[in-house]
């Protein structure tokens, strides 16, 4: 059974920093790609960062670009999304994602809150 189990939201102030994981289990976590999606209130779920099967291959949203970095450790299951200089347009809950066979699997989602 596959599961993703986020954790590291919370408040901060706007240029703040806050360091998000994203425990996997269930599944060979060293053979599928990761990402992190965002939902702000009253929008839709958009994707904020990819990472591929080694920390080489990465994608970014032009909204976060130069700003987060996400990363994977393939030893611990776990991907981790570094989001420094936050605004206040950041603020969202924050899902975990894998795409395996067909399907998407979501963690339950943390929230981040970036105000002063």
């Amino acid at each position: 059974q596959v599961q993703l189990v986020e954790s590291g939201g919370g408040l901060v102030q706007p240029g703040g920093s806050l360091r998000l994981s994203c425990a996997a289990s269930g599944f060979t976590f060293n053979q599928y790609g990761m990402a992190w999606f965002r939902q702000a209130p009253g929008k839709g779920r958009d994707a904020v960062a990819a990472i591929g099967l080694k920390n080489s291959v990465t994608y970014y949203a032009v909204s976060v670009k130069g700003r987060f970095t996400i990363s994977r450790d393939n030893a611990k299951n776990t991907v981790y999304l570094e989001m420094n200089n936050l605004k206040p347009e950041d603020t969202a809950v924050y899902y975990c994602n894998s795409h395996m066979d067909g399907s998407d699997y979501w963690g339950q989602g943390t929230q981040v809150t970036v105000s002063s």
